[in-house]
C-alpha cells in the first residue's frame, strides 16, 4: 500500500509539472554507443527551462562525471522523479551549439541510425569534449584588493626591487589588470619578480574570459585579416557561375560546377566567397584530403581580407581548439578544412563549397558514424537556405542522376582560351607490348622523348612499396600475413614486408622460410618502378610520391614544390598526385595499373577508376602544348576504356548510370549495409544470421546474405556483412528504425562488435 501511495504521489507530481507547462528534465546526450538520450534533474538552484539547449553539463555516469550536451526539455521522465540525478554542474551559461548546428547534429544522427552523443562528440574538438571553456581564457594579472589603497606608498618601499617595483606601477595603472601576454611585450622576464609580489601579497593571478582587449593571438591555423590580391579577370562561363551562384543567395540550391583540371574552378569559389564577405556572411569550404588544404588556404589568404579557420585532422588539439572558437565568434569568417569540417560553427552563414565532391574521403568509413560530409553540405545547405557549390571535374553519379532529375543546377567551365586542347589518350596493349619492370616499350619511348622536349613525366601506379607478393620460385610459398586474408606488400628499400591492412611489419626474409630456397618479388609498386626509371634515365632528377616519402606536410610541400619548380624531371606516385595539384611542366602522364578496378565484386570500381584516370590525365599538359596520357593493359577492347577514349568521362558516366538503373544500383536504389566483427568467424555469421531473422516485414525491403567480407580476417578478427537494398529511401529508413533496437539486444551482439554503414561506398 505505502509503495502504491508512493507511485500515485510520484505520478501526480510529474502531472502537475506537465500542467505547468514547465519542463521537468532535462535529456542529455552523452558520448556512449547507445542511442537514447538520458534524463537528469536541473542543477540545485536552476529550473530546467533556464538551462539552454545546446549547452554542456557535468552528469553522473556510471560512478564518474561525464560531459554531455543538453538536447532536448521533459516534461516527464522515464522513470520517477525522484530516482532521477540532478545534473553536477552546467558549463555553459549560452548553447555551445545553436539551434541550428544541434538541428544538422539530430538530422545526422537520425539518417545515419548513430547515436546522438557520439555524432556531437565527433563535432566537437577534444578540449570541448572535455570541458574546455566556449570562448578563450587568459592569464590575467593584478592588484589584490586589499593591496589596491596602498600601492602608491608599497611602490615606493621597494626602490632596492626595481623589477618588483616596475611590475607592480605597472598592474596599478591598470585597475581591471593586465593579460601576461601584454606584461611579457613590456617586461621581459617578468616571471620571478611577479612570484616575489605573489608572495608579499600585492597581486594575484586569475584566469578570465577572454574579451577584445585580452584575446589572444591567432593560433597557426588561424590567419589575421590583411589585404588582399586582385581577382582575376573571369572568363564568360566563370562569371555566368559567379552570377548564378550569387543570384541563389538567401535560398537553397545546389549547384554542380564542372570543369577539366585548370578550368578555373577554385577561382569561381574564391569570387563567391568574396561577395559572401561583402555581405557579411560566412563561407565552408571543404576539400578531401588534409594535402590540398596548405594550397587552397594559401590562395584564400593571398587574395580575402578575412581571418581564416582550418580543420583538419593534422592539427595539433590546440589549434583545433583555437579554429573551432574563432569560427563560432564570428572572427573567422571563412572556415578551410576536410570532412568533420562540415560541422563547423560559422556565424551567419552564406555559402557552402564541396571541391573534389566525387572524392571517397568524403565518407567516414572507418568507424563512428559513417556519414558523408559532401551529403551533410547539401542537408546544411537546405536547412540554413544558402547556396552549396559541388565542384569536380568528375562529378559522381548520385551528383549527376541529381542534375538529370532537375534536383541540382549544372555549371560548366570550358577549358580556358589560355589552356592547350585536352590530352591526347593512347592505350598501350601489354598483350604485344612486353612490359619490363611494369613499363613496356612504347611508354619508356615516350618517357625519353617528352625528356628530351623538357617535359616532366608523371607516372602512376597505386600501388606503394616495390612489390604486392614475395614468392618462392621453388615450392610456390607467398609471404602471408598472419593477422589477415592478405600477402605481405615487400618494401625493399627498409627490409621489410609490410601489410597495408593491418600496419603487421616483418623482416624481409633472405630466403624462403619452408623451403631454403631463393625468394622473388612479384609485381610493380612505387619503390620497384622508381628503381627502373632511375636505371633508364639516370640523369634526370627523379622523386616518389607516396605514403612512405610524404610522411608530414612539410615533407609532401617539399616534394610537390621539387616537382612545380621543374627540379624534379620524373614523378612516381600514388593517389596523392591525383588530388588537385598544379604541375604546370608535364607533359606526358603514364597509368600502369589500370586494370585493377575493370573486374572488381564492387558495383562502383569502375566509376572510381574512370575518375582516377581522368583526374591524373588531367595533369598533363596544363601549362604546356597538349598533353599526352598513356594507359598500359592487356584488355584494351574493354567496354570501359573505350567509353572513356571516344566520349570522355561524361560518355562513359552515362553508360555507367544506364547499367546502374538496369540493376537498381544506386542512385537508383538505397542500401544500408550491416557489419559485424568477431574473433571467430562463426560468431561475426551467428550474428548477422540472428539479425536477419528479427527483421521486420517491410514492403520494397530486401536483405542480402549474410556473406563473409571480401577480406574475412583483418588484423586478427573475422568479419561478415548484411546487404539491405530498397528502391524506395523511406521504406529502408523505416525499416531500420524498427530493426535496430532488436539488433542492439540480441544475446549474439554481446559477442561482436557491429556497425550500420547507410549509403555505403564499398560493399565488399
Amino acid at each position: 500500500m505505502i509503495a502504491r501511495l508512493q507511485s500515485e504521489l510520484s505520478t501526480d507530481l510529474s502531472t502537475s509539472i506537465v500542467d505547468n507547462g514547465a519542463p521537468a528534465v532535462l535529456r542529455v546526450a552523452i558520448d556512449m554507443p547507445r542511442p537514447m538520450l538520458f534524463d537528469y534533474l536541473p542543477p540545485p538552484g536552476i529550473a530546467a527551462g533556464e538551462v539552454p539547449l545546446g549547452a554542456r553539463v557535468r552528469v553522473p555516469m556510471g560512478g564518474r562525471d561525464c560531459v554531455g550536451i543538453v538536447a532536448e526539455y521533459g516534461d516527464r521522465a522515464a522513470v520517477r522523479l525522484d530516482a532521477l540525478k540532478p545534473i553536477h554542474a552546467l558549463i555553459d551559461q549560452h548553447a555551445l551549439l545553436d539551434e541550428a548546428l544541434l538541428q544538422l547534429l539530430r538530422w545526422t544522427a537520425g539518417y545515419y541510425h548513430h547515436p546522438l552523443g557520439e555524432v556531437i562528440a565527433a563535432a566537437l574538438p577534444k578540449a570541448l569534449r572535455e570541458g574546455a571553456a566556449a570562448r578563450p581564457r587568459v592569464e590575467l594579472w593584478r592588484l589584490r584588493t586589499a593591496a589596491a589603497p596602498q600601492a602608491p606608498a608599497t611602490i615606493e618601499s621597494l626602490r632596492r626591487a626595481p623589477q618588483q617595483r616596475s611590475l607592480l606601477a605597472l598592474l596599478a595603472a591598470e585597475p581591471n589588470g593586465l593579460p601576461a601576454a601584454r606584461i611579457g611585450a613590456q617586461r621581459p622576464n617578468w616571471r620571478t619578480p611577479m612570484r616575489a609580489l605573489v608572495a608579499r601579497g600585492l597581486v594575484e593571478r586569475v584566469e578570465v574570459e577572454a574579451s577584445a582587449g585580452t584575446e589572444p593571438p591567432p593560433q597557426s591555423a588561424l590567419r589575421a585579416p590583411h589585404e588582399g590580391a586582385r581577382p582575376l579577370e573571369l572568363s564568360a562561363q566563370q562569371r555566368l557561375a559567379v552570377e548564378r551562384i550569387e543570384q541563389a543567395c538567401g535560398t537553397f540550391a545546389a549547384f554542380v560546377l564542372q570543369g577539366a583540371t585548370g578550368s578555373g574552378k577554385s577561382e569561381v569559389y574564391l569570387q563567391c566567397a568574396e561577395r559572401a564577405l561583402e555581405r557579411g556572411l560566412g563561407t565552408l569550404v571543404l576539400v578531401p584530403e588534409i594535402a590540398l588544404t596548405p594550397q587552397l588556404v594559401a590562395r584564400f589568404r593571398e587574395r580575402l581580407r578575412c581571418e581564416i579557420a582550418v580543420l583538419h585532422s593534422g592539427l595539433s588539439d590546440a589549434e583545433r581548439l583555437a579554429a573551432w572558437r574563432a569560427a563560432r565568434a564570428g572572427s573567422a569568417r571563412i572556415v578551410l578544412g576536410t570532412r568533420s569540417a562540415v560541422f563547423a560553427p560559422i556565424r551567419r552563414l552564406g555559402l557552402i563549397v564541396v571541391d573534389e565532391e566525387h572524392d571517397s574521403s568524403y565518407k567516414q568509413q572507418d568507424s563512428g558514424c559513417r556519414y558523408s560530409a559532401r551529403d551533410l553540405s547539401v542537408a546544411r545547405a537546405q536547412q540554413a537556405q544558402v547556396p552549396v557549390v559541388l565542384g569536380s571535374a568528375t562529378p559522381a553519379f548520385e551528383t549527376l542522376h541529381n542534375l538529370e532529375c532537375g534536383r541540382y543546377h549544372g555549371l560548366t567551365l570550358p577549358r580556358r582560351a589560355d589552356q592547350p586542347q585536352s590530352p591526347r589518350l593512347a592505350l598501350i596493349d601489354l598483350r604485344a607490348h612486353a612490359a619490363t619492370q611494369g613499363l613496356s616499350m612504347p611508354v619508356i619511348e615516350a618517357v625519353r622523348r617528352h625528356l628530351a622536349m623538357r617535359g616532366q613525366v608523371l607516372v602512376f601506379i597505386n600501388r606503394r612499396g616495390y612489390a604486392p607478393t614475395l614468392l618462392c620460385t621453388a615450392c610456390g610459398w607467398i609471404a602471408p600475413c598472419r593477422h589477415c586474408d592478405a600477402r605481405l606488400t615487400v618494401h625493399r628499400a627498409n627490409g621489410e614486408l609490410r601489410c597495408h591492412h593491418c600496419g603487421a611489419i616483418e623482416a624481409l626474409p633472405p630466403r624462403c622460410p619452408r623451403c631454403g630456397f631463393t625468394l622473388k618479388a612479384v609485381g610493380q609498386g612505387t619503390e620497384r618502378i622508381e628503381e627502373t626509371l632511375r636505371a633508364l634515365f639516370p640523369q634526370e632528377a627523379l622523386i616518389r610520391l607516396d605514403r612512405d616519402t610524404a610522411a608530414g606536410q612539410l615533407k609532401l610541400e617539399a616534394l610537390m614544390e621539387s616537382v612545380r619548380s621543374g627540379e624534379a624531371r620524373i614523378l612516381v606516385g600514388t593517389q596523392i598526385v591525383t588530388k588537385g595539384h598544379h604541375f604546370p611542366g608535364i607533359s606526358l602522364v603514364v597509368v600502369l595499373n589500370a586494370d585493377q578496378g575493370l573486374f572488381s565484386t564492387d558495383f562502383r570500381a569502375a566509376e572510381r577508376l574512370a575518375q582516377t584516370i581522368v583526374q591524373v590525365a588531367g595533369r598533363a599538359g596544363r601549362e604546356h602544348s597538349r598533353g599526352e596520357v598513356l594507359i598500359q593493359t592487356e584488355y584494351p577492347e574493354h567496354p570501359l576504356l573505350q567509353s572513356l577514349l571516344e566520349g570522355g568521362y561524361e560518355g562513359f558516366a552515362q553508360a555507367g548510370l544506364r547499367e546502374r538503373a538496369a540493376a537498381r544500383w544506386p542512385p537508383f536504389g538505397r542500401l544500408a549495409l550491416l557489419r559485424a566483427s568477431a574473433s571467430a568467424a562463426t560468431t561475426a555469421m551467428d550474428f548477422l544470421q540472428a539479425a536477419r531473422a528479427a527483421a521486420p516485414e517491410i514492403g520494397g525491403v530486401r536483405l542480402l546474405g549474410p556473406v563473409a567480407a571480401a577480406m574475412a580476417r583483418r588484423a586478427g578478427r573475422f568479419y561478415a556483412q548484411l546487404l539491405l537494398e530498397s528502391h524506395e529511401r523511406g521504406a529502408l529508413h523505416r525499416l531500420l528504425d524498427q530493426w535496430l533496437p532488436i539488433v542492439a539486444g540480441l544475446p549474439q551482439a554481446r559477442r561482436v562488435r557491429f556497425a550500420l554503414d547507410v549509403d555505403p561506398l564499398d560493399i565488399q
